[in-house]
This record gives structure tokens, C-alpha cells and sequence, in this order.
């Protein structure tokens, strides 16, 4: 082969590349706290299991994000705007007026706790009014259930300081510099801390079944690109089925993915494989609308949601969406 025709052959190759269907291209979408909550566990393992590619996307990188609004707006950036992000912020979003819909569940959060430092007087979250609370952002899953749980308790909300931290870990860095009295965790970050901090109360001491993450994306590419969304949805669907069957392996998959220790993701997923923390996709709206009121009752929410303007079950497999139940409410 000459020099020119060796020349012209790269020209076809590259032309080829970009001519490819797009879902031979890789791919990134956007999960809240990747990296450092659990809402990315499926991710990671349909990744590392080729269930992605073989759904028909070759899903390659995550974005993360530190929670709330900023995560939603992260998915609206994203040249594929999909993404797993807190379920209220996607119905601020919706109220808002953005063009997003919620295409199945994600996330739960039964591992939300808060703790303080061992010598520490707070005993019970009796003793919270007239202290500081850290929480990640405004409208993240951390304030809005900070905000259940008081007025679940009794305890006035305005009689707490509330303190945006920006995340977990600069939650507990407030604590441990005096800047807050108690904080809240989430795994793996729990079982990474477990030994030096106190848990005084969790989310799943009070609060309903609630879904904490929602997948979502943009009403104009669901349209465009079916069977992205649908691709997209298989792939984590099948990562949740391996998780809840091999809670070990998929620990060690997500060590590898979050470059934390392997003791430290084993046991974190194994103990909210046994919590059942992620959905596979299918729509509860007792969940939806638990922590809809929950938005109400801290502020966040006045009125109706729109719920069938908001999810749309049609991208889902047909067993998940028989299962949901948007039409009842």
C-alpha cells in the first residue's frame, strides 16, 4: 500500500468513526453522589459487567455531584442528558417548569444516619433544638429528610441551625472543627466511620418508604432517542439483580469503581443489598408521594404534583411497568 493510499484509508476509517450510530459511541451520564453514596452501585456494576453494551449503549464514564438541584442541572448540561438525581429536585425541576421526566425509580436512602462526636451530650434527636445541623445542599435528599425527621419528632425546624456543608465528607469535617454538632452519613461512608463517630438517630427510624433518586431525562431526547433511555434502564436494571444476588462481588466492583477499600464497599452493599435499597426501576408511588409530602411539610413543595406530567413509564420493560401504579394516584 502506498503512502496515499495508506493516507486515504485513515480518512475512511476516521469518517467511518464518526458516521457510527451513536450508540456505538461511549457514553457518560450523571449520578448524584457517584463516587461517594450508593445511588451509583448499579452503575458501576452494569459497567464492569458489559450490561450496558449489551443493552446497546457503551456506557464508559460517570459524572457525579454533591446532591440537589446542581446534580439536575448537571443532567441538563450533559451531551446525554440522563442521569439518576434526587426525586426532589427532579419535582422542583417539574414544578419549575423544565422539560424533564422521571423514566423509573432509583435509589432509596435506609442508610441515612446522623452522628456527632463521641463526647458529644446529644443522646437522641430530642436534644437538636438550639444546636447546629449540617445537611449536603438546599433540596437534597440530606435537607429534606433532616426537615421530615423534626417535624415528624415535634421539633420545630426553625429551632435547629441548619448548615449547607456541600457534602457528607465536609459535613464531618465541620464537626470535627466545631462548626456543627452532629451530621449526617451516608455509606459507604458510614462503615468507613463508623469507629470514630456516634450515630444518634437514622432515616429509617421514622420515615416511610420513600424513593430518593429518580432517573430522569429530558422529555425532547426520551423522544429522539427511545432506545438510549431504554438501553440505559436495562443496563442498571441488571446491575440491581446482580447486586441483590452476588451483594459480595458487586462490593468488590464498586471498591474498584470508587477506589475505597474492599472491606469497606463489601460491607456497605451487602448491607444495603439486605435493605433493599435500590429499586429495579418499577414506579411506587407510595414512595412518590411520601416524600412529595415530605417536600410539603419542610416548604419545598405547595400544591399538586403533576405526576403524570412528570413520569412516564413507557420507557421501562414491560414486567417493571405493569408493576408501577402511576395512574392510581
Amino acid at each position: 500500500m502506498t503512502q496515499l493510499s495508506r493516507a486515504w484509508a485513515a480518512v475512511c476509517f476516521l469518517c467511518a468513526l464518526a458516521l457510527a450510530p451513536d450508540c456505538a459511541r461511549a457514553a457518560e451520564i450523571v449520578v448524584t453522589l457517584w463516587g461517594t453514596g450508593m445511588f451509583g452501585v448499579p452503575y458501576a456494576v452494569g459497567m464492569e459487567k458489559g450490561y450496558f453494551k449489551e443493552a446497546g449503549i457503551d456506557l464508559t464514564e460517570i459524572a457525579g455531584g454533591s446532591g440537589g438541584g446542581s446534580v439536575l442541572r448537571n443532567v441538563m448540561a450533559s451531551e446525554l442528558p440522563f442521569g439518576e438525581v434526587g426525586t426532589p429536585a427532579a419535582i422542583a425541576a417539574q414544578k419549575q417548569g423544565l422539560p424533564i421526566i422521571i423514566v423509573g425509580s432509583g435509589g432509596r436512602s435506609f442508610d441515612n444516619s446522623w452522628v456527632v462526636l463521641p463526647n458529644s451530650k446529644i443522646t437522641s434527636i430530642k436534644d437538636l433544638p438550639g444546636k447546629r445541623v449540617s445537611y449536603t445542599n438546599p433540596k437534597s435528599i440530606s435537607d429534606i429528610f433532616l426537615m421530615m425527621l423534626l417535624t415528624k419528632n415535634g421539633i420545630d425546624p426553625h429551632a435547629v441551625t441548619k448548615v449547607s456543608a456541600g457534602g457528607y465528607g465536609p459535613g464531618l469535617t465541620l464537626l470535627e472543627n466545631g462548626g456543627v454538632d452532629i451530621a449526617p452519613v451516608t455509606e459507604p461512608l458510614r462503615t468507613m466511620t463508623k469507629d470514630k463517630y456516634k450515630a444518634i438517630f437514622s432515616a429509617k427510624d421514622t420515615l416511610p418508604p420513600i424513593i430518593s433518586a429518580s432517573t430522569i431525562t429530558t422529555r425532547d431526547f426520551a423522544r429522539k432517542n427511545p432506545e438510549k433511555v431504554r438501553a440505559l434502564l436495562e443496563g442498571r436494571r441488571r446491575g440491581v439483580d446482580f447486586i441483590y444476588a452476588n451483594p459480595v462481588e458487586a462490593g468488590k466492583i464498586v471498591a474498584k469503581a470508587y477506589q475505597i477499600s474492599e472491606n469497606v464497599a463489601v460491607e456497605a452493599v451487602t448491607a444495603m443489598a439486605a435493605a433493599r435499597q435500590w429499586a429495579q426501576g418499577e414506579i411506587n408511588m407510595v414512595e412518590y408521594t411520601n416524600i412529595a409530602e415530605g417536600m410539603r411539610l419542610t416548604g419545598e413543595l405547595s400544591g399538586d404534583v403533576d405526576w403524570k406530567a412528570l413520569i412516564d413509564t413507557s420507557y421501562l420493560p414491560a414486567d417493571l411497568k405493569s408493576q408501577s401504579n402511576v395512574g392510581a394516584h
